[in-house]
């Protein structure tokens, strides 16, 4: 925020980009009445979707990214030196050394169409949503879990660059594994490749939880009737975070111990 002209240019990016993707799928909603095969997810359903993926996303460009692009910087120039010193877990210092404002335009545009969203499906003539305060909890809940999650991936792969010595590819790897988790898991769940990506992105790299669990549990909350899977893949949710922010911390120390002091 030092530099105005140039934040509130990249707010005025961020949001131009968030009505391009809103556009995107009206046009979408102008042709289908679902995203997928009973799915559940007609418009407004898929808006709260939407919402989230921009909420989620704002969260880890504002707090993350930044941090973990510089991290290569660092191991390169030495200035990790400086951190290893401080009377701080490194990890920590690491990851909210610099806050990127300008990326939480989203999260303001995320929660004026998730509010939207949610008022069209409570005021709808037919069927609408009963929302109690244990979903929103829930919601909020599993919103912080898929932080957790994308910051695991995050910190491990910007690790890596003690290692490699310059991790440039950061940026690309995130652009394609944030491809897999702005749909909804249900349009994988068809033929060989797309069973086999699902449970990929489910079960071993569970980006996919990271938006569908919080989103569903607001746009058709869990009730006892419902689908055991979807009962079950909330509590892996939950299993899921405490296992990839271990696995972080582990991949981060590992590779603190291969770094090679700048005055070494």
């Amino acid at each position: 925020m030092t530099f105005r002209a140039n934040f509130l240019l990249q707010c005025i990016s961020s949001v131009s980009w968030t009505l391009m993707n809103l556009g995107f799928y009206i046009i979408i909603f102008q042709h289908t009445s679902t995203i997928g095969r009973d799915t559940g997810w007609g418009p407004h359903e898929f808006f709260i979707f939407l919402a989230t993926t921009w909420i989620v996303n704002s969260l880890v460009q504002a707090f993350f990214m930044p941090n973990a692009n510089e991290f290569s910087e660092l191991i390169r120039t030495g200035n990790l030196d400086f951190a290893l010193l401080k009377p701080i877990d490194t990890q920590f210092l690491i990851s909210f050394t610099k806050v990127e404002w300008s990326s939480l335009a989203n999260f303001g545009m995320g929660t004026g169409l998730l509010v939207y969203a949610l008022w069209k499906l409570t005021t709808a003539s037919e069927n609408p949503l009963q929302i109690h305060t244990f979903v929103i909890l829930l919601y909020l809940f599993y919103l912080g879990c898929g932080v957790a999650i994308l910051y695991s991936v995050m910190i491990s792969l910007s690790a890596t660059s003690i290692w490699l010595g310059r991790n440039q590819t950061l940026y690309n790897f995130w652009f394609y594994i944030t491809n897999f988790y702005r749909h909804p898991m249900e349009i994988y769940q068809r033929g060989f490749w797309g069973w086999g990506l699902w449970g990929a992105f489910t079960f071993v790299l569970p980006i996919l939880v990271v938006v569908n669990i919080p989103a569903r549990l607001l746009a058709e909350p869990l009730r006892p009737t419902q689908d055991p899977w979807l009962w079950g893949l909330a509590l892996f949710t939950c299993f899921a975070t405490l296992v990839s922010l271990s696995a972080s911390r582990w991949v981060f120390t590992r590779a603190l111990l291969s770094y090679r002091s700048a005055s070494s």
